[in-house]
């Protein structure tokens, strides 16, 4: 256990006392969900820390002389502060604001982005990069005064993120933007001039991202909020989302109150569509993101029921080509047009079946001990 004590802040407003690693008080309605949830303070600095596996962050930590390397410390190197959440720690005896502490400046982008070797030369600072998060090698550039996300890939990474971007907006789904710039791909800070604290799903849910878990848990708190993660579901489902887990969707807090306003913009599809490749089978007869899909509605009546009230766009072939025009990059368009078009509709007869649904308790889960 880290053994600090200090407060614990929404930027100039004390949320929570920390005596010798422990919380001793806190405010209810605004402290961290993670906290609220668990009262670990050291698993709350490790979570905002930037994944040690990436091997620009091993660059990074060396360029900034950093002594203590583990996640915890390394958040606090920079007083747990992040980019999308106006949460940070002071410590005992520190005078620091908030107006302190906040990025202001980044010398370290292009260390963290692809290594550049200028990063070295540079004389150590606060950098949003020891709280930047997630495992592929990215970073945040100040532009005009917003923070824009950097984000390393590969060309099929590139168009997946941007098709399904582009597909969620014209669809009128609540998207994170992106876009091209530099040769790597970007996005706007989508918690920029908004009182709001982003807190991923993982704050209530840890690593359970099972479907049905976690509308049951978001479900709890509102039903809009559900209704909102279930079109993250659908869209997920028609573009092959491989990779929808607990740290990339997740709620904007009001920073004044606490009470989550909605879930955060639709991000984050890097790996879906063709990221990794074309799909075997293009009618999607066989296809394990809609077998998942059709097992989270055998299970959970409620979501079944919310899904056939809601009123669901829908995307046509023109939709489809709209989206290609606007994309610099080249991908096998019949592929993808087909593609699409029949995850659509296998989801739509999924969501207006009549099949009964399961019992909610029915373990789905598989030993895989030998």
């Amino acid at each position: 256990m880290i053994v600090i004590s200090g407060k614990l802040m929404s930027e100039d407003r004390v949320i929570a006392t920390v005596q010798n690693g422990v919380i001793t008080d806190y405010d209810d309605q605004i402290i961290p969900l993670y906290l609220k949830c668990t009262g670990d303070l050291e698993g709350w600095f490790a979570s905002r820390a930037i994944d040690s596996h990436r091997p620009n962050a091993r660059l990074l930590k060396k360029a900034l002389r950093l002594r203590n390397k583990d996640d915890a410390h390394t958040a606090l190197a920079v007083n747990a502060a992040t980019i999308t959440d106006r949460y940070w720690f002071k410590p005992e005896g520190s005078s620091a604001s908030y107006e302190d502490i906040r990025f202001k400046v980044n010398y370290f982008d292009s260390l963290a982005l692809h290594g550049d070797p200028d990063g070295f030369s540079r004389k150590p600072s606060r950098t949003p990069e020891l709280t930047n998060t997630g495992s592929f090698e990215k970073c945040w550039r100040l532009i005009d005064g917003v923070w824009w996300m950097y984000k390393s890939g590969n060309s099929s990474e590139y168009f997946s993120e941007l098709f399904i971007c582009r597909l969620g907006e014209k669809l009128g789904f609540d998207m994170a933007h992106y876009e091209m710039d530099d040769g790597y791909i970007r996005s706007r800070d989508f918690t920029a001039g908004l009182d709001v604290n982003f807190e991923p799903v993982s704050s209530l849910m840890g690593d359970n991202e099972d479907y049905s878990d976690c509308f049951d848990c978001i479900n709890g708190i509102s039903p809009e909020l559900a209704r909102q993660y279930l079109r993250i579901i659908w869209l997920d489902t028609v573009c092959y989302n491989m990779d929808r887990h607990t740290e990339n969707f997740g709620f904007l807090r009001s920073k004044k109150d606490g009470t989550i306003v909605s879930m955060a913009p639709n991000y984050d599809n890097n790996i879906a569509l063709i990221s990794r490749g074309y799909p075997a089978s293009r009618s999607r007869s066989s296809d394990g993101i809609i077998d998942y899909f059709r097992e989270f509605l055998r299970k959970n009546a409620a979501a079944k029921k919310l899904f056939s009230e809601m009123d669901w766009p829908e995307i046509t072939e023109e939709t489809l080509d709209e989206c290609f025009t606007e994309i610099p990059i080249e991908a096998d368009r019949d592929y993808i047009r087909e593609f699409i078009m029949n995850g659509q509709r296998i989801v739509g007869d999924i969501i207006r079946s009549e099949e009964i649904v399961r019992d909610a308790g029915e373990n789905d889960t598989y030993d895989l001990t030998l």
